[in-house]
């Protein structure tokens, strides 16, 4: 593995906890929103920071990572390996242990639901969030992972960034992904709603998430572009889009400033090199997308057998999420990225054997 001297990997893992903390309030029954959410008047949650956040890192390293692709068949083999090994894990390790929380009168493997939820979640756009009789009495009713939503417009950010592929020169590039971040903009902005039509329907996306997503991938994208080689000059730049994010908070306008800020924040304080934490990624492994993939249903499971209040379910789920994604990476995630040059590799063994 390269060696990552940066701060993304420690907001990425930043980003799957604060997703953890901000699901333990509904999941364990309470009213009360999150302490984000009662600080800004629900403008912004903490939920909101960490998948967004999410969102930003993605399009500034797979934008990176599609430059450097030789073509796209590497390019999507490489975001499969990245997104559906653990995705299946995680999903059959739910059919198998799913009966040790199940209560229905149909028995469980006759049960039609049960074998359709890991074909439908593996689809991706044809999301299937429960299984009859599973968590059914829990204070979140009948959800088994909630957090699995968003991977399908994770995969449409995948398909909008490798059609910019045949796209080589590098100023229309960039012009491209400037239009792309203002379009999107303007939409989630002021037309949230425009093309929210039977075909988003089919594929379960709205168009308010779809316009959102976009315009904080395609920030990350753009700040690809960008680099301050004047240090002071950069954290000038941060600090200032730190107050600006904070007076928009307090002046009610966020919603006009957080695409702009929140990716310069997210991507200029990622690209720093800050001691200790710049190894984070090195030391425990790139556990936040195990983390995200595996909490809620950790959280359901210990709703349903102890029945927690809030700050339990934050600290316990938290720990087991960890623990989980820690596994994840070493045993699946890992394993599955040692094939990212397969296709590469198959093309150079080709082109020598044509020789």
């Amino acid at each position: 593995m390269i060696s990552r001297t940066n701060n993304l990997d420690f907001l990425r893992l930043i980003f799957a906890s604060i997703v953890v903390v901000t699901h333990s309030y509904p999941l364990s029954g309470t009213a009360e929103r999150d302490f984000l959410s009662n600080f800004t008047s629900s403008q912004i949650a903490l939920s909101y920071i960490g998948v967004k956040g999410f969102f930003i890192i993605s399009g500034y390293l797979i934008f990176k990572s599609l430059l450097r692709c030789e073509n796209l068949f590497d390019f999507y083999w490489k975001r499969i390996l990245r997104l559906f090994p653990a995705l299946l894990i995680v999903l059959v390790l739910t059919v198998l242990f799913a009966p040790a929380v199940y209560e229905n009168p149909v028995p469980y493997w006759q049960n039609k639901s049960v074998f359709t939820y890991i074909p439908h979640n593996l689809s991706l756009f044809f999301l299937q969030f429960k299984i009859n009789g599973v968590f059914e009495n829990n204070p979140y009713k009948g959800v088994i992972n909630g957090s699995l939503w968003t991977i399908r417009y994770e995969f449409c950010m995948y398909i909008m960034a490798s059609s910019l592929f045949f796209i080589r020169k590098k100023n229309i590039l960039k012009t491209i992904v400037i239009l792309i971040f203002i379009l999107s903009y303007i939409l989630s902005v002021f037309y949230p709603d425009f093309m929210n039509g039977p075909l988003l329907h089919i594929m379960s996306l709205s168009s308010v998430s779809l316009y959102d997503f976009t315009c904080f991938f395609s920030g990350g994208m753009l700040l690809t572009y960008i680099n301050f080689k004047d240090r002071k000059f950069e954290n000038i730049i941060i600090i200032t889009s730190l107050i600006l994010f904070i007076v928009s908070l307090y002046s009610n306008i966020s919603l006009y400033t957080c695409f702009f800020t929140l990716p310069i924040l997210v991507i200029l304080i990622g690209k720093k090199s800050t001691k200790y934490i710049n190894k984070i990624g090195n030391t425990l492994g790139d556990i936040s997308y195990g983390i995200y993939i595996y909490s809620f249903p950790i959280q359901q499971a210990l709703m349903y057998f102890f029945k927690l209040d809030l700050i339990s379910l934050m600290v316990s789920s938290l720990l087991l999420s960890f623990i989980m994604g820690y596994i994840s990476w070493h045993l699946i995630e890992k394993k599955a990225l040692e094939y990212k040059n397969l296709v590469n590799n198959l093309q150079i063994k080709r082109q020598r054997l044509a020789k």
